[in-house]
């Protein structure tokens, strides 16, 4: 079972007089993880080391501080959390005293890891991108269903009939085939579109 996070968490402390700042956020993708970093970049900071997991996508950088000693142990930590679609950033202020590798891997897998106990952590929920089609006269009845199950869904009137694009909890899929092929007579199959599976 896996989680994420409810909403962004801060946490700050000093460790020989160098500060350190963590912040965890949810993230959806890379865009989300993108969008942060870029957000949240401030020339004061002496490294602003980060470490992300998406699915079973992670990245993690050291910002440089040596290698191994920032990003590795912050995406540590959001691993032993059982954590994914998270991205943790660590700010460091540098204080004038060398903290060593041994130091800088405490301080920065702690100051995440302090950061994380203090999160709202929520299970994730895999989702999947589907796709179907249907008649016009059929597409009332599946459109009410949808909305009836609160899922997300795209519509796109073509010549023929409806198609639609949906994004569903993994136990809404079953439910809906059968509707699908109930009003369209087992005319008409979802297909699950594979690559949203690193939800």
């Amino acid at each position: 079972m896996m989680f994420t996070l409810a909403a962004s968490v801060r946490y700050e402390e000093e460790i020989k007089k160098s500060r350190f700042e963590a912040i965890a956020v949810p993230v959806e993708n890379e865009q989300d993880v993108k969008a942060f970093l870029d957000a949240v970049k401030d020339p004061s900071t002496t490294h602003q080391c980060w470490a992300w997991k998406i699915g079973v996508n992670v990245r993690f950088n050291d910002d440089g501080e040596p290698s191994g000693t920032a990003g590795r142990p912050i995406l540590a930590t959001i691993e032993g959390n059982d954590l994914t679609n998270v991205l943790v950033l660590v700010n460091r202020w540098y204080g004038g005293i060398k903290l060593g590798t041994g130091g800088l891997v405490r301080a920065y897998g702690g100051s995440a890891g302090q950061c994380l106990l203090q999160a709202e952590k929520i299970e994730l929920i895999e989702k999947k991108q589907i796709e179907f089609a249907c008649q016009f006269n059929e597409w009332a009845i599946l459109q009410y269903e949808l909305k009836q199950q609160q899922i997300e869904y795209q519509e796109d009137y073509t010549a023929t009939g409806v198609q639609i694009n949906a994004r569903l909890q993994v136990h809404q899929i079953e439910p809906l085939k059968i509707k699908l092929q109930d009003v369209t007579r087992g005319r008409e199959a979802i297909k699950i579109i594979e690559d949203a599976t690193d939800d």
